[in-house]
């Protein structure tokens, strides 16, 4: 199964989305990011079938069995985790401080590459360590 990764970011009222596959395709939903979900499966549905209806070449990834994967930039990450995790536990899982993740998570700035990482890398070692605990 091959992944399509589609790019998310986070607008005032909801999210978009873009996919380098599908240069100019765009897809943008008010709301939370299970409705931005089912809209990216409907659209690239749409955009498949229109362009084998009219002969239009299109990526044949979408022609076998793909699944999604979901690439955040930082701020629609925090905004995303941000009923799930206080800014406190993120400092504590990224080394970066509470008031540069909030201004991170509102717009105010946007974090250097290696920041970013951080981020990441912390959630990733969350992830991990989630997976090792069984009750």
């Amino acid at each position: 199964m091959e992944k399509v990764i589609i790019s998310v970011s986070r607008t005032e009222k909801g999210y978009s989305a873009s996919c380098e596959l599908l240069p100019g395709w765009v897809v943008a939903v008010t709301g939370d990011f299970d409705e931005l979900e089912k809209e990216v499966q409907d659209s690239v549905d749409f955009y498949v079938d229109c362009a084998k209806e009219d002969g239009d070449a299109y990526p044949s990834v979408f022609d076998g069995s793909y699944s999604f994967g979901y690439k955040f930039d930082v701020r629609s990450l925090l905004h995303f985790y941000q009923d799930v995790f206080s800014f406190a536990a993120l400092q504590h899982l990224t080394g970066i401080n509470q008031k540069q993740l909030s201004h991170y998570a509102a717009g105010r700035s946007k974090p250097r590459k290696e920041q970013a990482q951080k981020i990441v890398d912390g959630l990733h070692r969350l992830a991990g360590e989630l997976n090792r605990v069984s009750v």
